[in-house]
């Protein structure tokens, strides 16, 4: 039997091309200490220490054997039952070394070396091709003990080292141009390498940019200096000055230069990120689209014996393309160009999405998946459409690079940019190259970049959408999910400290709003400084205040990657409103913006207001939430705060938008009560958001629920004249509704104001509002205190008239806790007042309430009386929520006299009437009493649809839990939930 083990990368173990499944952590510990021995014996007790980290258990030699055993088992489904052989102390893992991937790996590294010692060019680059090609991933990943971290790590700086030592043999080969960029996207994630640096400085020299080469020692010292306090060595140092003085030292030697009319095929892939995560899905649809397929290469023997080592000539995999963690081997037969056609996919690919989301590690790691299927190499632009402090390549620059990479150089590069892109399509027609062009700033930097040969393949990266390029297929990249994010963080901050702590380590990842740069920059900050914990990064980055000063790491910066999107809008004419408005919205809290509300934000006209949110959606900086409202990210709105606005503009501006909430939400109230009264109202310096129906009014509460709490919070923070209104006017809106528990919180800041202002008109409102809040909640002690406080403000503010209200809510409380004697005289005292005011709409309101404090003191035949006054009062105002409770409560007292058959009638007619006016509550309410007046009459099945209609508004309302629903639901006849007892 011939066995493979794989370790760089995602766990894998195959006999004679077959999957062997090793399931268990221990059994893959105890295999992989074994393969990491291949050929010689492993004590039993440094198994123990190793994969248990333990020896002292008094089973801890039968664990051992167990485990020996079911591995055995494994390997004899495949006939190989004597592979892991029993010797004196411990065991052994009888294969050849090379079968396993780090030993074939350190093996061709060192024969890579040796033949680049003895001059064998060719050979030792084969070589270091074969030994970084094994590469898949992190080394051990999914081994979590000490041992196998040490070993990880240790494979880890090996394998930089072979890739450095790689990248010496390509230099002196003449490979400066393919492999400056490879280098710079290494260098960028190493910056604290000097070889590499070093390597990276003379590929740039070689290739004609000495300035360049001169901003890579620049950064080096920079961040050498901010980070370790020290000096780069002495031999970089030699090197700046040998770029200033133009040594001829630095030139290669001529009998290294390529010979004329032999153009090496591009290998110019950077090194995937060992931090990839995820993606499967983005993984599957990019590989499609680019090879028409997603199948995987199997390996196969080579000239180690155990893995194979690619010979000269073939479509370069090596150097700096290792291939990053959870990458599958590529899938055809090495050299077969990607299929055509629609079986192919679209020539080009677009992934977009904001700063950060990981766009260009994606398109490489794809990349690196599918370059043995493109015959004619692979090139890779960094466009710099989006980096800080470059400037982004025009066209022609771009096409430079690429006749470059495809061997033309000097004169033989046109200066024309169109005759650039003729020459450069010419070159493509017939080719099967893969081109990857990173970091497009727009479709205008991209179009003369695209390849003419049906076999080529484009992979572009860009914040903005490129919707505008012909025959182009579209991935919109987004966050990481949390299972995700908290992957990505233990990749770079290790395994064992996330997992020590899931509970923080899920909280930096929604701190991070599943953003992959992000969460890099918090795994580096964390690998950086053992004495932190997950916790007490998480309550570091949980102050608002200096989260983005958190996320910036050496070359890494949250704000610097979104201040590059907001500069561009600042640089173009057309879209300088879209810079202004971020800096705007920055100013206020809305989990979502609408055209209306950005219109009173800005004091724009909505179309206006329109194409600046498009723009910034364009730019990224804004997400699509639904037809009409944008959402902005919470590490954006970070940085919108930061922006300056003039102190004018930014307090009108917050209360513009303010006072729009206050001014529609007053509109809904009208609208919601028909010809009923509206207590609290107040004047508005703004017209709203047209609300013209009843339907609009539902829908408008609807959708802008989250939006109106988190302007009331604003408003109370910053103290705007709006706060006690629009307070006032969620309490009408939200109470219909059972959107009770927000309320409170909104409420009591309000009150808080009111207070300091000794505002008692409000206070009185918003008190009212208060109690009747805590009673429908189950506060009835509570409740009463807030309303006998309020009637006290009316006396305070001289309106000892305006007390009905209160006196009608104190009324209902007293009857749900029983006290009726109390009801009826805070009822009364309400009709009198009502009385002597001749305001009578609130008459309705009162004796509807009356005729429970009725019903409970068995008056029977009075409360059926008074409820059809109550009706008929309230069908004179037009008011169709009232009219829903009034024939609620007629139900209520038809039932009560065991009229079961009227009552059923009258319930229907209320929850008709409740449903069509928004008062969801009340249609609760009804539903309930009307499946237990069913249930009267012996319709049980029409009765349990009424219950289950009833739970089902409750828990939309969170107002009961989905198990809470399922355990009344259960019950033959139901216990009257909470939220139902607490109202009348």
């Amino acid at each position: 039997m011939r066995l493979e083990i794989r370790c760089l990368g995602p766990w894998e173990v195959e006999a004679d091309g077959e999957p062997v499944q090793i399931a268990g952590a221990r059994r893959v510990g105890v295999l992989a200490r074994l393969a990491l021995a291949a050929g010689r014996s492993v004590a039993a007790e440094r198994l123990l220490s190793d994969v248990w980290e333990s020896s002292s258990a008094a089973t801890a030699g039968k664990q051992v054997h167990i485990v020996i055993s079911k591995l055995r088992e494994a390997f004899a489904a495949h006939g190989g039952a004597e592979l892991i052989e029993t010797v004196p102390g411990g065991y052994r893992l009888a294969m050849e070394p090379d079968h396993v991937d780090a030993h074939a790996f350190t093996s061709l590294a060192g024969r890579a070396r040796a033949a680049h010692a003895e001059g064998s060019l060719a050979t030792a680059d084969a070589l270091f091709r074969g030994a970084l090609g094994l590469w898949r991933g992190t080394a051990l990943a999914e081994v979590d003990a000490t041992w196998a971290r040490i070993e990880s790590d240790r494979l880890e700086a090996e394998r930089l080292a072979v890739l450095e030592d790689h990248a010496d043999l390509r230099l002196s080969a003449g490979e400066h141009r393919a492999l400056a960029g490879e280098l710079a996207a290494y260098v960028s994630t190493h910056p604290l390498r000097e070889r590499p640096a070093a390597q990276l400085m003379l590929a740039l020299y070689r290739d004609g940019r000495a300035p360049e080469a001169l901003e890579v020692y620049q950064r080096l010292r920079r961040i050498m200096v901010e980070e370790l306090g020290v000096e780069p060595g002495t031999e970089i140092r030699e090197l700046q000055q040998a770029v200033l003085v133009k040594d001829p030292e630095l030139d290669l030697p001529p009998e290294h230069r390529a010979a004329p009319g032999r153009p090496v095929a591009p290998a110019e892939l950077p090194a995937g990120t060992q931090a990839f995560t995820a993606r499967a899905a983005e993984i599957e649809r990019l590989r499609a689209d680019l090879t028409g397929d997603s199948g995987t290469e199997q390996p196969g023997s080579g000239p180690t014996g155990g893995f194979k080592a690619k010979p000269p000539g073939t479509a370069p995999t090596g150097g700096f393309k290792a291939e990053p963690p959870g990458t599958a081997l590529t899938g055809a037969t090495r050299g077969e160009p990607p299929r055509t056609g629609a079986a192919g996919g679209g020539a080009v690919t677009v992934i977009s999405g904001p700063g950060g989301i990981g766009k260009s590690a994606l398109a490489v790691h794809v990349a690196h998946t599918v370059a043995r299927r493109f015959t004619d190499g692979v090139i890779y632009v960094d466009l710099h459409g989006s980096t800080a402090g470059l400037t982004p390549l025009t066209p022609v620059e771009a096409l430079r690079h690429l006749l470059r990479s495809l061997g033309l150089d000097g004169t033989a590069v046109p200066v024309d940019a169109e005759e650039a892109a003729a020459r450069y399509r010419s070159l493509t027609a017939a080719g099967h190259l893969l081109v990857i062009l990173d970091n497009a700033r727009d479709a205008r930097q991209v179009r003369s970049l695209l390849p003419a040969g049906p076999g080529c393949r484009v992979l572009v990266t860009s914040r903005d959408p490129l919707v505008t390029l012909d025959n182009a297929r579209h991935l919109r990249l987004g966050r990481l999910d949390d299972t995700e994010a908290v992957a990505l963080l233990a990749r770079v901050a290790g395994a064992g400290r996330v997992e020590a702590e899931p509970e923080a380590a899920l909280e930096i990842a929604r701190l991070c709003g599943g953003f992959p740069l992000a969460l890099r920059i918090m795994g580096a900050r964390l690998a950086a400084r053992p004495d932190w914990s997950p916790a007490d990064l998480a309550v570091r980055l949980a102050d608002a205040t200096r989260r983005l000063d958190l996320l910036e790491y050496a070359d890494l910066a949250v704000r610097a990657s979104i201040a590059v999107s907001h500069e561009q809008l600042r640089e173009e004419p057309g879209r300088r409103d879209a810079a202004r408005l971020l800096a705007l919205l920055g100013l206020v809290d809305l989990p979502t913006h609408t055209l209306a509300t950005t219109a009173a934000l800005a004091d724009w006209t909505e179309h206006r207001a329109e194409t600046a949110l498009e723009h910034l959606t364009d730019a990224r900086l804004l997400e699509p939430a639904e037809a009409g409202r944008y959402r902005m990210h919470d590490l954006v709105r970070l940085y919108a705060r930061e922006q300056q606005v003039p102190d004018d503009d930014r307090a009108g501006a917050a209360h513009r938008v303010l006072d729009h909430y206050l001014a529609t939400a007053q509109q809904a109230c009208t609208l919601l009560v028909g010809g009923g009264v509206v207590n609290g109202m107040v004047p508005t310096e703004r017209p709203g958001e047209e609300l013209t129906t009843l339907a609009d009014a539902n829908d408008w509460v609807r959708r802008e629920r989250d939006n109106l709490l988190a302007a009331a919070r604003q408003a109370v923070r910053d103290a705007d004249p709006s706060t006690a209104g629009l307070a006032n006017a969620i309490i009408w809106l939200f109470e219909r509704r059972g959107w009770f528990p927000e309320l409170i919180e909104v409420t009591e800041e309000a009150l808080r104001l009111t207070e300091e202002e000794q505002d008692w008109t409000a206070r009185a409102y918003l008190l009212q509002g208060l109690g009747s809040i805590h009673q429908q909640l189950g506060g009835f002690r509570t409740g009463v205190t807030y309303l006998k406080e309020g009637l006290a403000c009316w006396d305070r503010a001289g309106q000892p008239d305006n007390k009905a209200g209160m006196l009608n809510d104190l009324g209902i409380t007293y009857t749900v806790m029983g006290c009726y004697d109390d009801a009826h005289a805070a009822l009364e005292e309400a009709l009198a007042v009502i009385e002597r005011t001749k305001r009578k709409v609130h008459e309705s309101y009162v004796r509807n309430n009356r005729v429970h404090v009725f019903c409970r003191q068995g008056r029977h035949e009075e409360a059926v009386s008074e409820a059809r006054h109550a009706l008929a009062l309230t069908e004179e105002t037009g008011d169709n929520g009232q009219l829903g409770i009034n024939y609620d409560t007629l139900a209520d007292a038809y039932r009560a006299c065991g009229m079961a058959q009227e009552a059923v009638e009258k319930y229907r007619r209320a929850i008709e009437l409740q449903r069509t006016a928004g008062f969801t509550m009340g249609v609760a309410v009804s539903c309930w009493w009307l499946g237990h007046t069913l249930y009267d009459l012996g319709r049980h099945e029409e009765a349990r649809r009424s219950w289950q209609e009833s739970l089902e508004v409750l828990r939309e309302a969170r107002l009961l839990t989905p198990a809470e629903v399922a355990g009344y639901l259960a019950q033959p006849i139901p216990d009257t939930p909470a939220p139902i007892r607490n109202q009348l």
